[in-house]
């Protein structure tokens, strides 16, 4: 064999197979580009309600795609389509269905048409609601649009490689193989104005975890040019201090032009084999993007760009700089033979036709699966209006409806359902056969259409909260009582022994053994990696639970005081407590967040935010535990669960005396059901946590003037009394009063329409339900300050005297 003519072959089969790369890239790159083209026209002619595209972001995108690998993981926003497509994760076609709000899964892969398009993810769950084997998959945790929102999970997202990597007893080959996994995060420049984003890229450097952050830096946000957004108006050239050096740990930092395809391959391979091997975090500032068609669909970037900067843009395009290089490229082999990617221009063009083809194919092919199963859905109901009117008086009215909606080009399921149920008014008090199958059709359509759009909110696998069943304390028959902060300790200790994958993570959790003591020991017990303490940055901290949850470990993360949760509750609310729902059920994050609350002292330390957090936190389980046994049994019960959940200890708790259980660890406090924790005939009185203590102190009070009441604790808010026992307590005392630390119409007000309108309790009252509630201030700092800002002693006797006076104001007399 001639070896000069086998490496000039060699030669030539590697130049063959870069160039096959390289065309396919330019390839998907117009795909992506022509799906943002049409994807606005879609939005333009009323066929969807909003877009938001990559058009501009296209090449770099590329260059990240092949640095990613399988078991890595991103962390994005919401122009990252052309890296979507690039791995294999998306579609032309799963593109436009996301866009029509396709409630299909298999149509809408991303959310089945729960969020707008232009937000991916990965499926992480099997069809039983199991972690599928993530290191065989390209895994992306599902976006959300809050700027910057995607920066704390991210981290999260690393911080689980370390773990992994650092901890022989995690050895789960289905989460992760040694660490080698890379939390890749995307962010446009101007979005690095938000708080978060630092504070995630100051946590990164601290914990030195294997994250890649991509800064898109197209100049503008939104309208708002970079002069306003960022100092020196540039991202990379701040976060210099950043900079890892021979004596300091820190970030590997690297600028590269958006159009520059070679260079940015190179950069995004170094990037990686430095994240991946060596677990530093990595900053890409990727400049001189552009944003052809402007932000979004709602308007046009020519109204505030100058026509210098439309002029730069195109010449800049990304797409159109990688073209020319395509064309110019030449080289030669080793026998002076001249390599090319293209002979001539006519083979781009073709791909950038065929591109086009591919693209309006798919739309067509998306719409027509979208609009189909409507109108099959609208033939159907269509014939039962005919069949309806045909029996009724109402004929003429019927029929017009009917018509409209025939005229309807594009009906949507709204117009279908709207229509059925206008038309049952009109047969509200005929009988046929006919109307009782337009009432059936509507039941189930209902039905059918209402679980498309909301069902996952939580867990509806066979490891829910609700599988699980309460086991109770056992005790010696001399049991020791102790503080209620060595129950919790004890507890923790045994289920640190008994699960190698769970964390805690926290402001001053690790080394003092947190703030109240329910940690101490355990650190030097378990080591710094399982119970560690972290910076202050609470909305960081949930993010690392998030992300560390999202790959199959089970954190706890600490947020050291019920008021501080503010910080973290766009986080809480907007990607934890969402997750599952916008994935239709595809992915989820079990992580436990532990905190303390309601009485301390002062404005900062004694808040109660309660109906805040109930509502914002839809998704999540609520926990409000009156003692620490109370609250051991919930970290024991959410073991056992793949369900987020808030675990809200009681600040007063952690030095009353309580009995020590001897089955810590084990002993399990169901979620969702109230405890009746004083049996009585007169009134039910519902609260939870430290307020019950003060409940409790007056019940002798009231005994001496011949009042009985019942005492429930609610135990959970969400959920909320699942068994309904409150009302069949106030079946017994047909009086209801509601006590709440939060402020007038807070969580009082939530128990109050659970009991009322869900329980249907109004049918037993014989008096108004009443609230006692914390004033509308922040509650002033001493004992005075508690004591007239938040329910006392006197105030409920006095609440309770009351409404026992409305039923016998002759045996109760008036009190001053």
């Amino acid at each position: 064999m001639n070896v000069k003519t086998s490496a000039t072959s060699q030669e030539q089969l590697s130049f063959n197979q870069f160039k096959s790369e390289v065309l396919n890239d330019y390839k998907i790159a117009v795909i992506s580009r022509e799906c943002s083209l049409l994807g606005r026209r879609e939005v333009l002619t009323g066929k969807a309600k909003f877009g938001i595209f990559g058009d501009g972001k296209e090449v770099p995108q590329l260059a990240m795609a092949k640095a990613f690998k399988k078991g890595d993981f991103r962390s994005g926003y919401y122009r990252d389509q052309t890296f979507m497509m690039a791995i294999g994760e998306l579609t032309p076609q799963q593109f436009f269905a996301g866009l029509y709000a396709h409630p299909d899964l298999k149509a809408d892969p991303m959310s089945a048409g729960r969020q707008m398009g232009g937000h991916f993810q990965t499926h992480s769950l099997d069809e039983n609601g199991q972690f599928k084997n993530l290191t065989e998959q390209y895994n992306s945790s599902s976006d959300i649009s809050p700027t910057a929102g995607q920066m704390p999970r991210m981290l999260g997202i690393a911080q689980a490689s370390k773990m992994f990597r650092k901890l022989p007893a995690l050895k789960k080959p289905k989460f992760s193989n040694n660490g080698n996994e890379i939390s890749w995060g995307t962010i446009g420049n101007a979005s690095t104005s938000e708080g978060v984003f630092f504070e995630t890229f100051n946590a990164a450097g601290v914990l030195q975890v294997p994250l890649i952050i991509s800064v898109w830096d197209d100049a503008y946000g939104i309208s708002v040019p970079a002069k306003f957004q960022t100092t020196k108006e540039n991202i990379s050239e701040i976060l210099k201090g950043f900079q890892r050096d021979e004596k300091n740990k820190g970030y590997e930092i690297f600028v590269v032009e958006g159009y520059n395809y070679a260079k940015l391959v190179d950069t995004y391979n170094k990037a990686a084999k430095i994240a991946r091997e060596e677990h530093v975090p990595v900053l890409i500032h990727v400049t001189d993007l552009t944003q052809p068609q402007g932000h979004s669909t709602s308007g046009s970037h020519e109204r505030y760009k100058s026509k210098e900067r439309l002029i730069w843009e195109r010449q800049h395009d990304c797409i159109s700089k990688m073209r020319d290089w395509i064309i110019e490229f030449e080289l030669n082999d080793t026998e002076g033979n001249s390599l090319k990617f293209v002979d001539s221009e006519e083979e781009l063009i073709k791909i950038e036709k065929e591109a086009k083809k591919t693209v309006n194919q798919a739309k067509r092919e998306a719409w027509a699966d979208f609009l189909n199963p409507i109108k099959e859905q609208r033939s159907a109901l269509l014939q039962l209006l005919e069949n309806v009117a045909s029996k009724s008086k109402n004929k003429a009215f019927i029929l017009k409806l009917k018509n409209d909606l025939a005229e309807i080009p594009d009906p949507s399921r709204k117009d279908n359902l709207s229509t059925a149920r206008k038309a049952a008014v009109y047969v509200r008090d005929e009988e046929s056969f006919e109307k009782a199958q337009l009432q059936n059709w509507i039941t189930t359509s209902l039905s059918k259409e209402q679980y498309k759009y909301s069902s996952h909110l939580y867990s509806t696998t066979n490891q829910n909260v609700f599988h699980v069943k309460e086991e109770l304390p056992k005790y010696n028959d001399n049991a020791e009582l102790v503080d209620g902060r060595i129950i919790i300790k004890e507890n923790f200790d045994k289920l640190f022994s008994k699960h190698p994958d769970l964390f805690i993570f926290g402001e001053d959790s690790g080394n003092i053994g947190d703030v109240n003591q329910g940690l101490v020991g355990l650190q030097e017990k378990y080591g710094k990696l399982r119970v560690s303490d972290t910076g202050i940055r609470e909305a960081t901290i949930v993010g690392q639970g998030i992300g560390m949850a999202l790959r199959g470990l089970r954190p706890i993360a600490e947020i050291q005081y019920l008021d501080y949760l503010l910080y973290a509750i766009q986080i809480l609310s907007d990607d934890l407590a969402t997750l599952h729902y916008r994935t239709s059920g595809t992915q989820k994050a079990p992580l436990i967040v532990r905190t303390r609350g309601h009485r301390l002292e002062g404005i900062w330390h004694s808040g109660s935010p309660m109906g805040a957090i109930v509502h914002m936190l839809r998704g999540m389980h609520v926990l409000v535990p009156r003692n620490m046994t109370k609250a051991a049994g919930f970290y024991n019960t959410l073991l056992e669960c793949d369900e987020p959940a808030l675990i809200i200890e009681n600040l007063n708790g952690y030095r009353l005396k309580e009995k020590l259980p001897i089955n810590l660890g084990e002993f399990k406090t169901p979620i969702g059901v109230v405890e009746t924790i004083k049996t009585g005939k007169d009134i039910t009185v519902v609260s939870y946590g430290s307020t019950l203590k003060i409940v409790e102190e007056v019940v002798n009070s009231l005994t001496q003037v011949d009042i009985d009441i019942e005492i429930i604790d609610v135990q959970t808010l969400l959920p909320f009394d699942i068994n309904h026992d409150i009302v069949k307590s106030i079946q017994k005392t047909n009086r209801l009063l509601i006590i709440d630390e939060d402020v007038p119409g807070g969580a009082s007000a939530y128990i109050l329409n659970e009991i009322l309108e869900k329980q249907n309790a109004y049918l037993f009252l014989d008096s108004k339900p009443v609230t006692l509630t914390a004033k509308d201030h922040r509650t002033a700092y001493g004992t005075d300050g508690d004591y007239f800002s938040k329910p006392n002693a006197e105030d409920i006797f006095e609440c309770i005297y009351k409404i026992m006076q409305e039923v016998n104001p002759l045996k109760f007399k008036q009190l001053y």
